[in-house]
């Protein structure tokens, strides 16, 4: 992995946290805390996913999927710990 995939698994994390706050409204971290959630899961679930995945899925389109999916789970789960710390 190169310092540009990296980066467009950060973004589409960040985009993919963002969208996930966005549709559940319940589990929302805010809009600074949603995208860095997504921003982390997204770097994290990159480069796992391109490390089992290996020639499966490669480039551009591996690195976008696996950001916005790593993005929206860690964001999901964040905002579930966030309720259940809360009542």
């Amino acid at each position: 992995m190169d310092l540009t995939s990296l980066l467009v698994q950060l973004v589409s994390g960040a985009v993919g946290g963002s969208a996930a706050g966005a549709a559940a409204k319940n589990y929302s971290l805010g809009a600074v805390g949603n995208a860095i959630a997504g921003a982390v899961g997204g770097g994290i679930a990159g480069q796992l996913i391109g490390t089992m995945a290996g020639q499966m899925i490669e480039g551009w389109v591996g690195d976008i999927a696996g950001g916005a999916v790593g993005g929206i789970i860690l964001t999901l789960i964040a905002g579930v710990i966030r309720n259940m710390t809360a009542k």
